[in-house]
């Protein structure tokens, strides 16, 4: 019997749904709490501690999250479900310390612009020409990235509910759209990145 069989054979654990349920309205809550929060609130930090090395720890964490779920993907579609799993969690491990580190370097660091030459905050007409149809591209990835990832992260969750408490009908039904969207946003963000890094 193949191993995705032996799954579905698995009784739903309704007890660990509910609870699981609770759990991802809670964090999907609290994360945009903070997210919003960290675009006004800034935290001070000792002069002599240097963030500036986080933006490319981002890139590379969404750049491993990303062949992590391609090979989830790879590995569902051949029946290797252990293997998805593991290459699930891994991804998740890699979006985890990302997102933490992103709202650390957020609440404590001011935004970088893109076209913002002279990195004084602001963007002056002259830099906005300069910058021309870039910051177009520029923002339309960023704004993608920033709202597939808001809309995405409770879906995603559930769909982990889903598997956890052996719902995998409803898992599979979800994932066929989250997927896509979780790795758009997992590539996205090195993109952005590279975008940016003239203007860090």
């Amino acid at each position: 019997m193949s191993e995705i069989a032996n799954y579905y054979k698995k009784e739903v654990n309704h007890t660990l749904a509910k609870k699981l349920n609770v759990l991802v309205w809670v964090l999907s809550i609290t994360v945009l709490g903070i997210v919003v929060m960290m675009r006004s609130v800034k935290i001070p930090i000792p002069e002599h501690i240097d963030l500036s090395f986080l933006p490319a720890l981002h890139a590379f964490l969404n750049t491993l999250a990303a062949f992590f779920l391609i090979g989830a993907l790879l590995a569902i579609q051949k029946g290797k479900v252990n293997l998805h799993r593991q290459m699930i969690q891994f991804a998740i491990v890699c979006s985890l310390i990302f997102l933490l580190s992103y709202v650390t370097y957020h609440f404590t660091t001011p935004a970088s612009i893109y076209g913002d030459l002279d990195g004084n905050g602001v963007l002056s007409d002259s830099e906005k020409q300069i910058a021309g149809n870039g910051r177009l591209v520029y923002l339309f990835i960023l704004l993608t990235h920033i709202i597939l990832a808001a809309v995405s992260f409770p879906f995603i969750l559930m769909a982990l509910m889903y598997a956890l408490s052996n719902q995998f009908a409803k898992h599979k039904k979800l994932t066929r759209w989250v997927f896509p969207v979780w790795l758009y946003v997992a590539i996205t963000g090195p993109l952005v990145y590279l975008l940016l890094k003239p203007y860090y």
